[in-house]
């Protein structure tokens, strides 16, 4: 029952973070905000995992909430990227 926590905490932060990423990163993005704060979800999940997997941090430090906001703004820049492509 805890991974499911975890991974609704890293929902949450993901959100949050989302919203970081596009208050530092702001502009004009294709998806809009709800776009941003999924893409944030999904940097929050990735730096999550990858951070845990190494040993970087647990849940609940504020190395988990730094890496989420910065695997969100990596998430954000490269969507842009993508979509100006288009």
């Amino acid at each position: 029952m805890l991974g499911t926590y975890s991974f609704l905490w890293w929902i949450v932060l993901g959100a949050v973070a989302g919203v970081l990423a596009k208050a530092i990163m702001p502009g004009k993005d294709p998806g809009g905000c709800i776009v941003t704060i999924l893409l944030g979800v999904g940097g929050a999940l990735l730096a999550g995992f990858i951070g845990n997997a190494l040993g970087w941090y647990t849940q609940g430090q504020a190395g988990g909430f730094i890496a989420a906001t910065l695997g969100a703004i990596l998430i954000l820049f490269i969507y842009r990227l993508l979509m100006r492509r288009r």
